[in-house]
């Protein structure tokens, strides 16, 4: 088992930045592709962004592409979303999750039903 945190979410204008930071505990000696969703009111949650274990291989939505940057720092236990430009439509609850993974996989997942492990999410409100 693995939990996560996340951290980071809150209030900002459209065209600011935020960055979320998610931590995981537990089983972390084993390695884990991760991943960002977001979930907005009424709707269902969505792909953001994945990662490989190694850090290597990388994927965005289409909404996110350029604005958003996923990294991770596996010493550390820890995967960001760094978010740019943020938009009105970016008002979300934003969640980590993260998968098992063969050591030194390329592998990430887009698909939720991949993902067996999740944060509890965090808040993000981009106002005009």
């Amino acid at each position: 088992q693995v939990q996560l945190v996340e951290s980071g979410g809150g209030l900002v204008q459209a065209g600011g930045s935020l960055r979320l930071s998610c931590v995981a505990s537990g089983r972390t000696f084993r390695p884990y592709a991760m991943g960002w969703f977001r979930q907005a009111p009424g709707k269902e949650r969505a792909f953001v962004a994945a990662i490989s274990w190694s850090g290597g291989r990388t994927s965005y939505a289409d909404s996110v592409k350029g604005r958003f940057t996923i990294s991770r720092d596996n010493a550390k236990n820890t995967v960001h979303l760094q978010m740019n430009s943020l938009k009105l439509e970016d008002t979300a609850i934003y969640y980590c999750a993260a998968a098992e993974v063969s050591y030194y996989s390329g592998t990430y997942y887009l698909n939720e039903y991949e993902y067996p492990y999740w944060g509890q999410g965090t808040q993000v409100a981009v106002s005009s």
